[in-house]
């Protein structure tokens, strides 16, 4: 849309909801690092847009003080007027970024230790195809805390695929709980938007009803 029909990119400000701790990003060389997602925001977006590089913001990977940055991150995104639109996947074991389970409901932008499944779900999407021994892989990530993800204005969280449909229902059906982060959708005081395919669905026990109450929204 940017390159075709002019979509304007200039005055839009971003934060990523985290990184990992080990890995980092010259933003003067955005390819040199693998698998930081700092890389991957900068390949799949940024360079194909007019985003400008001060309106950026990425979690700095390589901070000697976390504490410090974190804080820090907190403070940009308050100055910034808060986040408008918060843009959500949803973890195997229903986490929120890197808001592992446990993590606090009222949580702030703070280094993480990552779990195990985290780690190993990790390793099949990003570190095996490009060919990375999995003891190489960060164990760390600075990442958004749960209460700093839900004073977004507006939340999108996406999903796709069977395997995510036990952590989407128990999410958005299930008790709010810190052990399945994303719960913390409910929370919300408005403006959610969820994005399901089928098999993401499929164990959503309301499903007939929101689909109805879709079907209403969109006749009326």
């Amino acid at each position: 849309m940017h390159k075709e029909e002019g979509l304007d990119f200039s005055q839009v400000r971003t934060f990523n909801l985290d990184e990992y701790h080990g890995v980092g990003l010259d933003l003067n060389k955005p390819y040199e690092q693998d698998q930081s997602y700092a890389r991957f925001m900068y390949e799949e977006l940024f360079k194909h847009i007019n985003i400008k590089k001060e309106n950026i913001r990425i979690p700095d990977g390589l901070t000697k003080e976390p504490e410090v940055f974190c804080a820090w991150y907190e403070e940009e995104i308050r100055k910034a007027g808060g986040i408008d639109l918060q843009l959500l996947g949803i973890g195997g074991d229903g986490h929120w970024a890197f808001n592992e389970p446990g993590s606090s409901l009222a949580s702030r932008t703070r280094i993480q230790v990552l779990n195990q499944q985290t780690l190993d779900d990790n390793y099949q999407s990003f570190y095996k195809k490009a060919g990375i021994d999995r003891t190489k892989m960060p164990h760390f990530a600075i990442t958004m805390g749960i209460a700093t993800i839900l004073e977004a204005r507006s939340i999108i969280m996406i999903a796709s695929g069977e395997n995510k449909s036990e952590v989407v229902a128990k999410s958005i059906e299930g008790p709010i709980t810190s052990q399945i982060t994303a719960s913390a959708i409910q929370l919300h005081a408005g403006g959610v938007t969820v994005i399901l395919d089928k098999g993401a669905a499929s164990k959503l026990s309301n499903l007939e009803h929101y689909i109805h109450v879709e079907r209403i929204k969109a006749e009326s």
